[in-house]
C-alpha cells in the first residue's frame, strides 16, 4: 500500500489567520479534524510558541501524524475523538480555554487515496467510508437496509443529486437480488441510472452518491452542528477559530453559527450602542473566502473549499456551561 498525497488545502492563509492568536508562550491549537497533520505541521514550524492538540476519529490517522511530527516532542499531543467531543477533550487535558480551533472538514487525503477504506469511486473496493473503521454502520449498510424514501433523501441533501428517487429505486431492486458490498456494482448502477447529458457535467456521475453515503455514515452535518459552537465557547479573548467547507450544507451552518455570535443584540435603532450589547466575536473574513486559480490547477481538491473565520474580542457570559446537552 502506497503512501497517500497530502496537499493541505489554503495552507499559509490558514496558518495566518491563526498566527495572530498563537504568537504568546504556551499557547494551545485545537486541530479538529488531523488527518496526515499538513496543518498542524505548518503551525507548529510557524508559531514557535504554540503547541497543537490534534483531534481525529480515525486511529490510522492519529497513527501517521503522530509519526511525521514526532519531531515536535511534547508540542503535539493526539486524541482520538470526534470533532464534536471538543468539551471533554479540553476537560480531560485541563484545558478552560484555547486560543486556536481549526477545521478542515470532509474527507481526508488518505481516506481517499488508501483503497481498502472504500471512500473513491475510482476503483472497486469494499463499500465502508467509516473515518472510524472500528465502530458503527458501513456505506453498505446504509445501502442494504435503508427504505427508499431515506436513502432518497440522504441522495438529495447530502449529495445534491437531481435523480436521487431514481437512483434509491434502482439500488432497492437490485439489491433484492444481489447486496452491495463494494463499490464497483454502485458505480455501474449509476452510470446507467444517470442520464447520459448529466453525466457529461459535474464530475464524475459517483461523485455525489458517495459524498452523500460518505456524510451519512459518518452523521457528518449533526457533529458539525454541535462542534462548531463548542469551538467558539472554547477560545479565550483573541482566540480564533478557522473552519474550511466542502460541501454547501456545512459552510451555511458555519456561516449561521458565525453570525449568531458576531451579530450586536442591540435594537437596530438604538444610535449608541452599549459595550455590553456588542458582540464578543468579530469575523476575520469577508464572506467565505476561496482557493484561487493557480492553488486549484496544483491541487484540485481546493476547487470547492469555503473558508471562514472569527476572533473573540471580549469575555462573554455562556448561554450553558461548556458541554451541556444541546
Amino acid at each position: 500500500m502506497t503512501g497517500p498525497a497530502h496537499v493541505p488545502v489554503l495552507l499559509d492563509r490558514v496558518v495566518a489567520l491563526l498566527q495572530p492568536a498563537l504568537d504568546r508562550e504556551g499557547a494551545v491549537l485545537v486541530d479538529a479534524t488531523l488527518g496526515l497533520g499538513g496543518h498542524s505541521e505548518a503551525v507548529l514550524t510557524r508559531c514557535g510558541l504554540a503547541r497543537v492538540v490534534g483531534i481525529d476519529r480515525d486511529p490510522e490517522a492519529l497513527r501517521r501524524a503522530g509519526e511525521r511530527l514526532a519531531a515536535f516532542g511534547e508540542r503535539f499531543t493526539p486524541v482520538h475523538a470526534v470533532y464534536d467531543e471538543l468539551p471533554d477533550v479540553l476537560d480531560e487535558l485541563g484545558l478552560d480555554a484555547v486560543d486556536g480551533v481549526l477545521f478542515d472538514l470532509g474527507v481526508s487525503s488518505m481516506q481517499l487515496d488508501v483503497r481498502e477504506r472504500g471512500f473513491a469511486y475510482a476503483e472497486d473496493a469494499p463499500l465502508d467510508m467509516r473515518m472510524d473503521g472500528t465502530t458503527g454502520p458501513t456505506a453498505a449498510d446504509v445501502l442494504n437496509t435503508y427504505p427508499a424514501k431515506e436513502l432518497t433523501r440522504i441522495l438529495r441533501e447530502y449529495g445534491e443529486e437531481r435523480f436521487a428517487s431514481k437512483i434509491a429505486a434502482a439500488v432497492v431492486r437490485q439489491r433484492e437480488r444481489t447486496p452491495f458490498t463494494t463499490s464497483a456494482p454502485l458505480v455501474e448502477l449509476l452510470y446507467a441510472e444517470i442520464p447520459a447529458p448529466a453525466r457529461r457535467t459535474g464530475g464524475h456521475p459517483a461523485k455525489r452518491t458517495f459524498q452523500a453515503l460518505r456524510m451519512e455514515v459518518n452523521d457528518e452535518l449533526a457533529v458539525l452542528r454541535r462542534a462548531v459552537p463548542a469551538a467558539i465557547d472554547a477560545i479565550r479573548v483573541g482566540g480564533r477559530v478557522v473552519v474550511e467547507s466542502y460541501h454547501s450544507l456545512e459552510d451555511r451552518l458555519v456561516k449561521q453559527a458565525f453570525t449568531a455570535v458576531t451579530r450586536s443584540t442591540a435594537p437596530p435603532d438604538l444610535p449608541v450602542v452599549p459595550e455590553e450589547l456588542e458582540p464578543a466575536y468579530r469575523l476575520l473574513t469577508r464572506g467565505a473566502e476561496q482557493a484561487d486559480a493557480d492553488e486549484i490547477a496544483t491541487n484540485p481538491r481546493a476547487a470547492s473549499v469555503r473558508l471562514r473565520a472569527l476572533e473573540r474580542t471580549k469575555a462573554s457570559t455562556p448561554s450553558k456551561p461548556r458541554g451541556a446537552a444541546a
